[in-house]
């Protein structure tokens, strides 16, 4: 069995180093988006469509490597819905806290609609590279991540990052009405984290797609968007007690 797991925005695939220490296992693959602390590919257009299609590519490139777990966050929670959603035969099971964009009422949080606006989101955006790192690691800080961790996160942030963030919000305005119907009846088993401190993604959204897609559902109290940050054991038991069911 291979673990899989994608990261979200604005991040790399260093935020998972913490869970992969507390899952203790070297079968744990951590990847990273196009344009996400690696280069942006020629010719691609970072959006949503073609990060589903790139995660298509990565897994069908590792079937050979026996059953493959998926676990996405963020963004990357979104891109396994739709994997799921369209290419289950791929996964033996799929985890995600992102479950609401598989739901038709979906709706963006602030700061994604000031990045899907032209022009407010380029001004956020050179705001955020014109500042330093400490003052965007307390952004991240306020969510509840530690400091070092934020530390890493806003490091992480550079211009290549900002100029995929903001395609790929723009071609995901109505993400939920276009995903949401194929989200359902999913015969890969599922489950849908839900932290109860998140502010980015709304958990009625995560559990009405969850009901659809025929997934199990995991509260985590008192944790928040980067839960494998803030509490990487508890996230970690989590998983592993949804794998132990398999």
């Amino acid at each position: 069995m291979t673990v899989v797991l994608v990261h979200g925005v604005p991040e790399t695939a260093a935020v998972w180093d913490p869970l992969r220490a507390a899952l203790g296992r070297d079968d744990v693959e951590a990847l990273s988006l196009p344009g996400f602390g690696v280069p942006r590919p020629d010719g691609f257009g970072a959006t949503k469509e073609e990060y589903v299609d790139w995660l298509v590519g990565e897994l069908e490139s590792r079937q050979g490597d026996g059953p493959v777990d998926l676990v996405g966050h963020d963004w990357g929670g979104g891109f396994t819905v739709r994997l799921v959603s369209t290419r289950p035969d791929l996964v033996r099971s799929w985890v995600t806290d992102a479950a609401g964009v598989g739901d038709v009422d979906f709706e963006w949080h602030d700061f994604a609609k000031i990045w899907q606006t032209p022009g407010a989101g380029e001004d956020f955006f050179e705001q955020q590279l014109n500042a330093s790192t400490e003052e965007r690691a307390a952004i991240f800080e306020l969510s509840g991540v530690p400091h070092d961790g934020a530390l890493g996160l806003a490091g992480g942030i550079d211009r290549t990052m900002t100029e995929c963030i903001l395609p790929l919000y723009r071609s995901a305005v109505d993400v939920g009405k276009e995903w949401g119907p194929d989200f359902a009846d999913v015969p890969a088993r599922g489950l849908v984290l839900v932290p109860s401190e998140d502010p980015f993604l709304v958990a009625d959204s995560a559990r009405a797609g969850a009901r659809r897609a025929g997934a199990s559902v995991t509260e985590l109290e008192g944790v928040g968007h980067w839960w494998m940050l803030q509490d990487p054991e508890r996230g970690a038991k989590a998983l592993q007690d949804f794998w132990a069911t398999l």
